[in-house]
């Protein structure tokens, strides 16, 4: 109840509401940004009832990148931590899915070796590292804004 007057939501709007993203975070630092602040892409205004595990799963986790990038300087870029192997950290330079619960996550290892790991959406652990760019290259890499974009566009997110 709201200004002394009762709403009450139709069935659907019910349902729609139980099937929409939600979220919670909390920080010790105040000025810590929510992953969710803001406006989010078209696709995630989506209700996660319409997709596979895979895309639900892989469309959050360009959220997170991205806002981890947000908070890195000019000389790192986000990587990615793997536990339960000698792999080591992964400089992320793609993200994709396949229906319906697979995520799979391209890149190159410390030793500059071609890397893919791919992961079932119900084993779904991610670090996000910052990782140092390449000292020959001008500008870091900042795969999640790239990633984002395609999240806002109307066709499929995988093209």
């Amino acid at each position: 109840m709201t200004d002394d007057k009762m709403t009450i939501d139709t069935s659907a709007e019910l349902m729609e509401n139980d099937a929409l993203p939600q979220t919670r975070e909390v920080h010790t630092d105040p000025n810590a940004k929510p992953v969710t602040q803001g406006q989010l892409p078209r696709a995630l205004a989506e209700p996660a009832t319409k997709k596979s595990p895979a895309q639900w799963a892989y469309e959050r986790i360009i959220l997170y990148i991205q806002n981890f990038e947000k908070q890195l300087d000019n000389d790192h870029e986000v990587g990615m931590g793997l536990t339960g192997s000698d792999t080591g950290v992964i400089r992320i330079e793609g993200l994709g899915y396949y229906d319906p619960d697979i995520i799979t996550y391209y890149g190159t290892n410390q030793s500059g070796a071609k890397t893919q790991l791919i992961q079932h959406v119900s084993q779904l652990n991610v670090s996000l590292v910052a990782s140092p760019k390449h000292i020959d290259q001008p500008e870091p890499k900042r795969i999640g804004f790239q990633l984002a974009t395609a999240l806002d566009r109307s066709e499929d997110v995988t093209s």
